[in-house]
């Protein structure tokens, strides 16, 4: 429990940092980063949204931030399914993963719950999934047989994973098969730049995601660091809000403008890239 309230208090100062960082960086963008359009890569309408954020609020949202596509899972996938039908009116350019929780104390079992995986099974063809994810697996977890058997069914059906782990578990899903295409959620929080890069480097089908990524701006400034990441390897990034809870679709507009103004220090070929052409070369261009 005390291990639980101190990650909570954790994640609330990070949440601070970024909001204070995002509107000290957005203060002067260039028209190019502020026009810019933003692929969403790590997008939640969890059930808790749905009473504050109904869809139109959503999408306003969306429009207001010039945010053209995403990639939505959502507990339960009821959530990323109306995310789905404002596609089909033309409103959205949609990318459905699968979500293998129905409810939060899934995240904690469903690694090894077979009722679990039969969902999956089940679920995948009801709908244009691209992907199952976003899951929460710590290594010692993705090594189980459970684990083997879904990073190979998404092998064998084309689709990606959207894993919430660690270096460490990246590796893991990557023993199961190597063939494994996978989104890395936040780019492992606080995982240095050199294990990313030699992670990038071992691993031609890995993307990041880099919501929560600590690190990438000091001040009001890209790092060096990670902008020689960037520069090395443009292919290889996806922005995300990861609207987990309401809080983040309160300074979701905030959030895009962090991005955009470190994007605007990047060339813009390389800012393009992350911000919604990478999205595009892996997905298929959207609406």
């Amino acid at each position: 429990m005390h291990d639980q309230i101190a990650q909570a208090a954790e994640r609330s100062r990070m949440r601070r940092l970024v909001l204070v960082a995002s509107l000290s960086l957005a203060a002067a963008l260039p028209a190019r980063a502020a026009e810019m359009p933003i692929f969403d890569a790590h997008l939640h309408y969890n059930e808790e949204a749905f009473g504050d954020y109904p869809l139109p609020r959503v999408l306003e949202l969306f429009r207001r931030n010039n945010v053209r596509g995403i990639l939505a899972n959502s507990r339960p996938n009821m959530g990323t399914h109306r995310l789905l039908e404002a596609k089909e009116r033309g409103d959205l350019w949609v990318v459905p993963f699968l979500r293998p929780y129905k409810v939060r104390a899934d995240r904690q079992s469903w690694f090894k719950d077979p009722l679990n995986y039969a969902f999956i099974v089940e679920e995948l063809p009801r709908r244009p999934y691209v992907g199952i994810g976003e899951f929460h697996i710590s290594a010692s977890d993705a090594a189980g047989e459970q684990v083997r058997s879904l990073v190979n069914l998404a092998v064998e059906r084309g689709l990606w994973l959207h894993a919430h782990t660690d270096e460490a578990g990246i590796e893991t899903l990557l023993r199961h098969n190597p063939k494994a295409k996978i989104v890395w959620a936040h780019t492992g929080f606080g995982t240095t730049v050199e294990t990313v890069s030699a992670m990038l480097n071992a691993h031609p089908s890995l993307m990041c995601e880099l919501s929560y990524r600590g690190g990438i701006v000091a001040g009001d400034q890209l790092t060096a660091p990670w902008r020689d990441l960037f520069v090395r390897h443009p292919d290889r990034f996806l922005l995300g809000s990861d609207t987990w809870i309401n809080e983040r679709w309160a300074s979701y507009s905030e959030l895009m403008q962090g991005y955009r103004a470190w994007l605007a220090q990047l060339p813009q070929p390389v800012a393009e890239k992350i911000a919604y052409r990478n999205a595009e070369a892996l997905f298929g261009r959207g609406n």
